[in-house]
């Protein structure tokens, strides 16, 4: 009785399965299931259904069952297969193929994900077509992109997220381009757009070049970030028709980096990297300057604390330590100001400070300090933008002198910590310079870097990894070129992906130019697991906001400051020197303190001040130090 159960359900199953159509893949060397089913245009839960073997893996000439939908059918893109090759693009590609961009991509999705990779097998559509099933397509909405509108403001009129949009639109990921056509809703093609805005442009072309080119010699522009096609036609003169008339390859957006044609005659921006100087007294001695700080001793609280002593406090509050290391470096750059004879009247103020409050607004009212020239903290970032607004009237600088945050803006506001975005971008924008080959490795817990790099720092190719989240190193190695220097951006905290890295780094080292780069601080670096000799070999870099500094005039400064406090100066107490000397010696130029500001930047014991304006008003700095581990197993400035 079991048996004959068991034979009609296998009966029943086996009717099941072929009373329905199923059509036959022959898998190819490096085929993937995703890949598979974008060919037959089905998901991968439906191959692996009719083919539970294949979740153990994929067995190249193996054969699959493909199921065919009933739905509404169309003719599509046959495939075949292409493997990357060093030094192969995409346009390089596409071009061998006689394919569009947007077909390769809509072929490999995985490009859009991860860029291309050497060893990476793609699918080629063609144009010889086979009916397989394709669902019926939704009406396309189409949305022409205005000035001042952004991304977020484009979805949440449609009702749509910023990632939907940038799905369907993934050219603007880079910026979002005035007058671009975007796909809001619906699946018709993106090259219909592109050949749309190309066809329509082709119109004009000839007349605008007639117009623009004649008699004319024209030089090189490099793009900066964020610059649009509408900011570039505004720096140039130019419209945006007559700069694309120029320059075909902005029909494909504006990227950083791309080297634009522009008549000689229009006036080209000069560099916006301002020049380091060394400040001297400027001002008559009639002229005498009046500076604030305001520091959060909080004295009150510690008057008022029964339970500990100040000696006790003083073991266990980091920010008081903080406060008075930085009070202490403060009073060595008033002692120095005063020995050169800088005319300037220095108060101090205990701004009794938490997080969300502060005794600044009675501090000024009781003081009468509307009329100072400039003021140094509070440390918190509310307290600091607070200060700003209360002093924006009169234009007063308020100068932070800790705070990391950006927050709200105000004209008279500078922050002089640089921000981690300023820090990442300086590290990208040296190698560069350098004309360095870089390879990010990422880590999966680390995807937020992955998208930054991909948003902002392009020509970074990625390292592979494998199923496991480990990295591919024969995948790393194949990245390396011999031409230039490779750098290689480690962004993972993971013990056995930086070891791996490293070691695939050490063996390749008699062949190619290699240096070991993070973007920010690693514990994991500083631990016994990892050869601190292997982080010197390769020569080991990162940004930084301070410097290690054995000038002469670091060394008289380390000098004075043991002289008075008996042991050598903290990270805070060489802040609290240079914020304070650096604020002193720019109010005695002769100028404003924002003047000085505009015309150049300064660099003292160990931290520099570039600011430069922000969107929205006040001021960032910008000043960082690209450091690295020398042999000698001492930390150096890189050229």
């Amino acid at each position: 009785m079991i048996k004959r159960v068991v034979f009609i359900f296998i009966l029943v199953i086996t009717c099941s399965v072929f009373g329905q159509k199923y059509g036959k893949h022959k898998v190819e060397k490096g085929e993937t299931i995703a890949q598979i089913a974008q060919i037959y245009k089905v998901t991968p839960f439906d191959i692996y259904q009719l083919n539970p073997d294949a979740q153990s893996g994929l067995k190249p000439y193996s054969i699959l069952l493909i199921p065919n939908k009933t739905e509404n059918t169309k003719t599509i893109l046959k495939t075949k297969t292409h493997k990357v090759e060093p030094k192969e693009t995409l346009f390089g590609i596409e071009k061998k193929y006689n394919i569009s961009d947007e077909a390769l991509k809509k072929a490999n999705p995985i490009l859009e994900k991860d860029g291309l990779q050497i060893g990476q097998v793609l699918l080629i559509p063609s144009n010889t077509g086979s009916k397989i099933v394709a669902p019926t397509q939704e009406k396309a909405v189409f949305h022409e992109v205005l000035p001042k509108e952004t991304k977020y403001s484009i979805a949440k009129k449609y009702g749509i997220t910023v990632e939907e949009l940038e799905k369907k639109n993934p050219e603007i990921i880079p910026n979002l381009t005035i007058g671009y056509k975007l796909i809001i809703k619906g699946t018709a093609p993106k090259t219909a757009i592109y050949h749309e805005a190309v066809s329509s442009k082709s119109e004009i072309i000839k007349p605008i070049l007639a117009k623009v080119s004649p008699a004319l010699n024209y030089v090189n522009y490099e793009v900066k970030s964020k610059e649009t096609l509408y900011s570039l036609s505004k720096i140039f003169g130019l419209s945006q028709e007559e700069l694309t008339a120029l320059n075909p390859v902005l029909t494909n957006g504006v990227q950083e980096g791309m080297i634009l044609k522009v008549p000689q005659t229009v006036l080209i921006p000069e560099k916006t990297k301002k020049d380091y100087i060394v400040l001297s007294k400027k001002n008559t001695a009639n002229d005498k300057k009046k500076m604030v700080l305001l520091l959060p001793f909080n004295m009150s609280k510690i008057e008022s604390d029964t339970i500990n002593s100040t000696t006790a406090r003083l073991k266990k509050d980091k920010f008081l330590n903080m406060t008075l290391d930085f009070y202490s470096g403060a009073l060595i750059a008033i002692d120095s100001a005063r020995q050169i004879g800088l005319n300037i009247d220095i108060q101090i103020f205990d701004s009794q400070e938490t997080k969300n409050s502060s005794n600044v607004v009675a501090i000024i009212q009781e003081n009468n300090l509307v009329n100072v020239d400039a003021i140094i903290g509070p440390f918190y970032q509310s307290n600091v933008e607070k200060t700003a607004e209360l002093f924006s009237k009169n234009n007063v600088p308020v100068i932070s002198p800790l705070s990391k945050d950006i927050g709200n803006s105000f004209p008279n506001l500078f922050q002089t910590i640089p921000t981690n975005e300023t820090l990442k971008n300086a590290m990208f924008s040296y190698m560069k310079t350098k004309g360095g080959n870089i390879i990010a490795v990422i880590d999966r817990k680390k995807e937020s870097a992955r998208h930054y790099i991909q948003e902002n720092q392009k020509g970074v190719q990625f390292a592979s990894l494998q199923e496991n989240g480990s990295l591919s190193t024969e995948n790393l190695k194949s990245l390396f070129v011999k031409d230039k220097i490779n750098y290689v951006v480690l962004i993972s905290e993971n013990t056995w992906m930086i070891k791996s890295t490293m070691a695939t780094m050490m063996s390749a080292m008699s062949s190619f130019k290699l240096q070991l780069v993070i973007l920010e601080p690693n514990e994991t670096l500083d631990t016994d697991e990892i050869n601190f000799d292997n982080l010197t070999k390769l020569k080991l870099m990162y940004p930084s906001i301070t410097r290690e500094n054995e000038s002469a005039g670091a060394l008289i400064f380390d000098n004075e400051y043991r002289k008075k406090n008996k042991i050598l100066p903290s990270t805070y107490a060489s802040r609290g020197f240079d914020v304070t000397f650096d604020t002193m010696m720019r109010l005695l130029q002769g100028n404003t303190y924002q003047e000085t500001i505009e015309a150049s930047a300064t660099e003292q014991v160990n931290n520099k001040f570039e600011f430069y304006k922000k969107e929205g008003g006040g001021y960032v700095n910008k000043g960082v130090y690209i450091l690295y581990y020398d042999a000698d197993l001492t930390i150096k400035e890189a050229n």
